[in-house]
């Protein structure tokens, strides 16, 4: 298994939907920031935001686990094998994220109970 590298590409805010349905003062996601980068493999990484890593964690299951070889979906969604790009599932305000294959090894960072 190798790790994948997860970057945040853009926040986003949607002005329109947050007017009818936001509360007051909502604004970007105060998470994650663009440019941040994360690794991970199995598990979320250190600081990376709960709710994202439940939409993205397919793809970085996957890509950890040798699917950068590939593109996704036949090729309709994604050109670039190793690579995909997905958001949170916030709906007035979410981020967007590449995750990339690497050639980076993870490893075990807990002790093993059995």
């Amino acid at each position: 298994m190798n790790k994948v590298k997860i970057t945040v590409l853009k926040t986003t805010f949607d002005a329109e939907l947050a007017a009818l349905y936001g509360a007051e003062g909502l604004d970007a996601c105060p998470m994650l920031k663009e440019g941040q980068i994360f690794y991970a493999d199995y598990a979320k990484p250190e600081g990376f935001c709960d709710e994202a890593w439940k939409a993205v964690y397919q793809y970085a299951f996957a890509l950890a686990h040798g699917a950068g070889k590939g593109v996704f979906y036949y090729g309709d969604w994604i050109r670039t094998p190793g690579v995909a790009i997905c958001s949170c599932n916030d709906g007035l305000r979410p981020v967007i994220f590449k995750l990339e294959a690497t050639d980076e090894v993870a490893g075990i960072d807990y002790t093993p109970v059995r």
